[in-house]
């Protein structure tokens, strides 16, 4: 692929192994109900964004503390410092879009490093989460519409970008990527993926842009 390119990954289960989602509602207790619910999203079954409200409603009465807890919990996936210092070191840039919560991702994406990223925002209201969101939710197609915005940011053509993800909300922006990467997916992005990588490893991503063989 030429240089410069933009790489641009989804948050949960690919640029971290977490759902963020599941790890908040751990701290409200409703795990389950939401890991169905992302379950069933992820493989398209369920509307995102109609999904989305009812897993963040369940979070209603959270303090805002919650978020330096569980901040600590995530973890970066594997070989996600090498894929973004290769990535920069060629002169090229790294997004994350997601369709978790900027207040998570926003310190993680600045230790990383990333040129942009974008997410949902959660509402709160006197030190609590209300259960309701601020602003557009990002689903599949503001995925899709931040990446070609981004492309459009750094001046390359939407052959030179390069789109990572595993979930039913990844497939529109990776429709219109020069090169779909599905990374740990579910079948139907695998399905329709350029590539598929299948170990949970964002180094292997390297090889793939020619940047490491």
């Amino acid at each position: 692929m030429s240089t410069p390119f933009l790489v641009v990954l989804d948050a949960d289960s690919t640029l971290i192994e977490d759902e963020v989602i599941e790890l908040l509602a751990d701290a409200a207790g409703s795990r389950a109900l939401v890991a169905e619910l992302t379950e069933r999203a992820m493989r398209g079954e369920l509307d995102f964004a109609s999904s989305l409200k009812a897993r963040v409603s369940t979070l209603a009465g959270l303090p805002v503390s919650v978020f330096d807890q569980v901040g600590r919990l995530i973890r970066p996936t594997p070989g996600v410092r090498d894929l973004i210092d290769g990535v920069h070191a060629n002169g090229s840039r790294v997004g994350v879009v997601s369709g978790g919560f900027h207040e998570l991702l926003d310190p993680l994406a600045a230790t990383l490093s990333m040129d942009h990223w974008r997410a949902n925002r959660l509402e709160s209201r006197d030190g609590r989460l209300t259960g309701g969101l601020v602003g557009p939710i990002i689903d599949a197609s503001a995925k899709a519409a931040t990446l070609r915005e981004w492309a459009d940011a750094e001046n390359l053509p939407l052959e030179r970008t390069i789109a990572v993800g595993d979930g039913a909300n990844d497939l529109e922006m990776m429709a219109i990527a020069g090169l779909s990467v599905a990374f740990n997916a579910k079948p139907r992005v695998r399905e329709q993926a350029d590539l598929v990588v299948g170990v949970s490893d964002l180094s292997q991503i390297l090889p793939l842009l020619g940047l490491r063989g």
